[in-house]
């Protein structure tokens, strides 16, 4: 009895595991020309796919070390797609901005300047004791933070 049920249970997942025949359609995708089913996305939203997944967006939270004290903590702030940045970009200087992500970049206001957080390697930073290190953020050369 076991047996058949298992059968049975096989037999109807490899049925609807079958793939789609080729003259199914997306109503979400552009009606005219005929590219129109072969740009519907997975999903049905209309979105062309290749066929690879999309990257995730990078997530930057954690502890950030620089030079001479230099120190960024990144946080989720409550709206999704931003981020609470706690930094001390140099001895004299320390503040709390909140940033937005654009891309794999997070925009934020420092003293009515619009910076800009990106992933780079310690040797783009400008730093020499961050030289070599392979997971960075910098804002500018000279100012730059790297996982420990």
């Amino acid at each position: 009895m076991t047996r058949i049920l298992i059968l049975a249970a096989l037999a109807t997942l490899s049925a609807c595991s079958r793939e789609a025949p080729d003259s199914v359609t997306n109503d979400a995708a552009p009606a005219s020309g005929p590219q129109a089913a072969a740009t519907a996305g997975p999903a049905g939203d209309g979105a062309t796919f290749n066929g690879v997944p999309k990257k995730k967006a990078p997530d930057y939270v954690g502890r950030w070390i620089g030079v001479e004290g230099m120190v960024l903590n990144v946080k989720h702030a409550a709206t999704p797609g931003r981020y609470r940045l706690e930094m001390q970009w140099d001895l004299d200087h320390r503040g709390e901005f909140l940033g937005d992500a654009v891309g794999d970049t997070i925009v934020f206001e420092r003293n009515g300047v619009r910076e800009t957080l990106r992933p780079t390697g310690g040797d783009a930073t400008g730093l020499k004791y961050l030289a070599g290190k392979t997971e960075c953020l910098t804002v500018k050369t000279g100012e730059g933070y790297c996982k420990t």
